[in-house]
């Protein structure tokens, strides 16, 4: 709240409890307080605004707006009142606001070095660049302080950014910039980092680089200390953009001279070795080779660089660093895939990669550094390779069980690393079904014995042998995969349980444990898993998909809501945060910052998991509440939910889903492809465009029974309807259009590497039949439109064709409940199997089901007032036929055959119920488990069960609420 330091004003001494109050979240007492306070005092402005903000955190949002706009139409100049209202206005999420009542404020108090401070940062708000270019350049001139100067330039830079015209940007915004900030320097007023930061962005972005060049050598550069070796990098930047290779060849060496273990330098070393051999490239006769010292340009002279490192390596009495050893693979690496037969001066890759583990080995990071290079090895080198590492990696006297273990952590991680490059070489892939057996076992008992050696641990730390079970769960996989016996999945799972149960915070349990609840259909034990990952921040961007993209198919609409809620609400904060961080980067000269965070901002509002969420949330709260709790209209106007809007950025949609999150040893073969990445996002956006279009087809059906129901207003019918009609056809000839590109898509039936992305439900949708159905039902609100224009009277053809219609998705809606029937969850020959196909169709059929009585509800609409209007022209003209009309004779079966439907579907899901109850899971054996495996195994197959009668519960409970609504379906 407003800053209370130094009271002297009586009006703050005051306001004081207002501000307890509200800090404290007692906002009735502050709406009291205020209250009594203005009794007193009814000119004091911010008493009023801080009621106002107490009524906004109460939910009273039109009266808080209203409160405030009354002191804001005054033009407030106190402090207290302006700070006060900027919060409010922030709540509220209206940014635009601040500006106008900081506008109105500079315009009253014209030399105010804070106000002028905070207008400048409201337009940052709101991203008005070039109201922020003038009221940093009115700022300097009141108070000619550098930072409001680079206010003003950096506003000129990000309207460059901005400008959809790159003409423009290059032309007028970057060169302006350049010259302001070139005054400066002129004028030697050049004083921090952050300024020099400014023109060397500035210049980069014109494409100056000789002229950034000279500004990072020249006595500007030297001001660039806050990090490491900014000048070396920006150096190296400038040198390859401008192909000067010779210099990036120098200074790359020279900087690996002083730190040999310096990554980043290996590959602009490499990378201009070859740009000058591809040239011919030849050192001067005379004098120095380059501005930056001598040039390697030869093979043999980089060659003896990257040996003497090695042997400067070799001959420390310390640890040695893996830099110059990586270097060495990574000069083979090259020298191979452009054919140099120089390649074998460096040596054979097995025997490096021998010595390097001999080195290393005992590092975890051993792993990721061969895993790069092992395409080096022939196949036939791949067993000799691992047996060799099995010499360096001694283990101790073999015990009872046969297997020999390793002494001491430091073993333990040899002896690990060597299992994990035997998977990544593709050798537990070429096991047979025992084989992989025997590998699971001993795999197991490595991960048993290991645990000695993490008794003292925290139980925050993980085991050092945690690897060893997730690989074993991999093993699981593999063979559940390749034979389908679901005994493997049950075992894999119990280990997983059990790994979890003595590393609390390992990860990598918990994401497979949740992939594979979800492959099994059971999302209740998921929901704490992913919760206890604790995701931060981008986090629910990157990971968040494997949550949301289960939780409504496996039948857990209350979970379902959570989890969206819990997606969208970072979604949503993101925009108010990056606004905040932009801000802030400007107060502390953080210019570069700025347009990262606008990228990041971009990046998430075009984010593919955010439309997602936004779509299934919606559809959800539909399926849910539409006519059970609200009416379809008042659901979809409480949305904000419109037919002619489509707020999903197709054409920028970014997947920023991180599918490398699950640690993987697998060959390179049985990796995940560009191929498979771009499939999925293909596929993932086809199903959101099927979902969207669904919903916004809803929201049409909405606004045309609105219209419908406005019987009075015969100019709002006549106006309303044909807009409205065309808006319908319009979304019903996108959705034919894309089922159709989704059938294509389906067939190809693409099968990703585990653990890939999550297929989406589109294959499942179709082969259901569900989408063709809501297609159906959605198509036959048209024939509905045309039958109120007609009337009763005259449309016996179209009549007959509707009739023909409700038949139709009553047939349809059977099919899809028929290819729910059969048990989830069954013991055969003492296995228990499960079915999650079956559940899932369930989904797809309650969903049918709940788009189907939306429609109908809109029939009833149009028929009651046909039908009321038909019998008063028959009373007139003492018509005595009672023959009811034709559709509405059809609708009336069509109720019928609904409620039919519906107790079927609760008759199955209380048969599933109550055989799934009577299951004796406690009696199953688990093959080859020890006791306390099998309990693990036991726990897990409880969760599974535990969850399907979850989801058949809500399933149940929603299809109940959907029969009463039916009931009140009559003409």
């Amino acid at each position: 709240m407003a800053a209370r330091g130094h009271v002297q004003d009586p009006n703050d001494r005051r306001l004081r409890p207002i501000y307890d109050y509200l800090d404290n979240g007692n906002n009735k007492m502050a709406i009291q307080q205020a209250d009594k306070l203005l009794k007193k005092h009814k000119d004091l402005h911010c008493a009023k605004v801080l009621k106002a903000i107490g009524l906004q955190r109460t939910g009273k949002q039109d009266e808080a707006f209203s409160l405030a706009q009354e002191v804001a139409t005054l033009e407030p100049t106190d402090d207290n009142s302006l700070q006060a209202l900027t919060i409010l206005y922030r709540e509220m999420h209206r940014p635009e606001l601040v500006t106008k009542l900081y506008e109105a404020a500079v315009k009253k108090v014209p030399l105010s070095e804070e106000y002028h401070s905070h207008l400048f940062m409201a337009y940052a708000r709101v991203g008005e660049y070039k109201k922020m270019q003038q009221a940093g350049m009115a700022l300097y001139k009141i108070v000619p302080k550098n930072p409001y100067y680079f206010w003003s330039v950096m506003s000129l830079v990000m309207q460059a950014i901005s400008a959809q015209d790159e003409k423009l940007a290059q032309t007028m915004f970057l060169p302006l910039a350049e010259r302001m900030v070139e005054k400066m320097v002129k004028e030697d007023k050049i004083e921090a980092e952050a300024e020099v930061q400014l023109y060397f962005m500035i210049l980069e972005r014109l494409g100056k680089c000789v002229e950034a060049l000279e500004v990072i050598r020249g006595p500007l550069g030297e001001k660039l200390t806050s990090e490491l070796q900014s000048r070396e990098n920006k150096c190296m930047m400038l040198y390859q953009r401008l192909q000067r290779w010779p210099e990036c060849n120098a200074l790359a060496h020279k900087l690996l001279l002083k730190n040999p273990d310096d990554w980043q330098f290996y590959p602009s070393y490499f990378d201009s070795l070859f740009h000058l051999m591809d040239q011919s490239w030849s050192p001067p006769e005379e004098g120095e080779h380059c501005s930056e010292g001598s040039v390697h340009h030869t093979v043999a002279e980089v060659v003896r660089f990257v040996e003497e490192r090695i042997k400067g390596e070799d001959g420390k009495e310390s640890r040695s660093l893996r830099g110059p050893y990586l270097a060495r693979l990574e000069l083979i690496h090259r020298l191979r895939a452009r054919g140099c037969p120089e390649e074998s001066l460096l040596g054979e890759p097995l025997e490096l990669m021998v010595q390097f583990f001999a080195k290393f080995g005992d590092k975890p990071c051993c792993i990721t550094d061969l895993k790069i290079y092992l395409h080096l090895l022939s196949p036939e080198q791949r067993v000799q390779f691992i047996n060799r590492l099995s010499e360096a990696a001694p283990l101790g006297e073999r015990g009872e069980e046969g297997f020999a273990f390793p002494e001491d952590t430091k073993a333990l991680q040899r002896h690990l690393c060597m299992c994990q490059l035997s998977r990544a070489l593709g050798l537990h892939h070429s096991l047979d079904v025992d084989g992989k057996l025997l590998l699971i076992t001993e795999l197991k008992a490595h991960y048993h014995h290991g645990l000695k050696f993490g008794k003292s641990a925290l139980k925050t730390e993980l085991q050092f042998s945690d690897m060893y079970c997730l690989m074993a769960a991999h093993v699981y996989i593999d063979l559940w995969t390749e034979t389908g016996d679901e005994n493997m999945i049950w075992q894999c799972l119990g280990l997983l349980e059990e790994g979890l149960s003595h590393s609390l915070s390992n990860a990598q349990f918990k994401l497979l444990l949740l992939l594979l609840y979800c492959h099994l259909g059971a999302f209740e034990p998921v929901v704490d898993l992913y919760s206890s990952l604790d995701a931060k921040h981008v986090q629910h961007d990157t990971i968040g998909f494997l949550l949301t993209r289960y939780a409504e198919p496996l039948g857990q609409f209350a979970a379902a809501s959570q989890s969206c809620n819990f997606s969208l609400r970072f979604f949503h904060s993101n925009q108010k945060d990056t606004s905040e961080y932009i801000i802030q980067a400007y107060k502390y000269g953080a210019f570069e910052k700025i347009p990262e965070f606008i990228a990041l901002r971009n990046r998430l509002n075009q984010s593919l998991h955010f439309a997602q969420v936004r779509t299934e949330r919606m559809l959800l709260d539909l399926f849910l509440e539409a006519d059970i709790v609200l009416s379809l209209e008042e659901s979809v106007k409480a949305m904000s939910l419109s037919a002619e809007e489509d707020d999903i950025p197709w054409d920028n949609m970014r997947d920023n889903r991180d599918l490398t999150v699950f640690t993987s040893w697998n060959p390179k073969e049985r990796e995940l492809t560009d191929e498979h990445r771009h499939q999925s996002l293909e596929e993932e956006s086809v199903w959101l465009r099927i979902r969207s279009l669904t919903l916004r087809l809803l929201a049409s059906l909405a606004a045309m029974g609105h219209t419908a129901s406005q019987q009075n207003s015969e100019k709002t019918h006549e106006n309303g309807v044909g807009d409205k009609s065309s808006v319908h056809s319009s979304l019903l000839s996108q959705l034919n259009q894309t089922l159709q590109t989704a059938a294509q898509l389906a067939e190809k039936r693409t099968q990703y590497p585990f653990p890939g992305p999550p297929c989406t439900r589109l294959a499942q949708a179709l082969s259901s039949g569900s989408c063709q159905c809501q297609a159906a039902a959605l198509q036959l609100s048209v024939h509905l439109q045309d039958l109120e224009t007609a009337g009763l009277d005259e449309s016996s053809e179209l009549q007959t064709q509707i009739c023909n219609g409700f038949k139709s998705i009553v047939v349809q809606l059977q099919e899809i409940l028929h290819k729910c029937k059969g048990d989830l969850l069954e013991l055969k020959e003492t296995k228990l199997k499960t079915q999650p196909s079956f559940l899932e169709n369930l989904i797809f059929f309650v969903e049918t089901v709940c788009i189907v009585l939306l429609m109908a509800s809109y029939c009833a609409k149009i028929l009651r007032p046909l039908k009321t209007s038909l019998q008063k022209k028959k009373k007139k003209k003492k018509d005595a036929n009672t023959t009811l009309p034709v559709v509405v004779s059809g609708f009336q079966e069509l109720t019928g055959s609904l409620q039919d439907l519906l107790m079927q579907a609760l008759e199955h899901i209380k048969g599933q119920e109550t055989g799934m109850t009577a299951l004796k899971l406690a009696s199953l054996t688990i093959e080859g488990n020890t006791q306390d495996e099998a309990s693990f195994t036991k726990a897990a197959m409880d969760k599974v069960q535990s969850s399907y009668l979850r989801s058949l519960q809500e399933v149940g409970d929603l299809l109940k609420k959907r029969a009463e609504t039916l009931k009140n379906l009559k003409i």
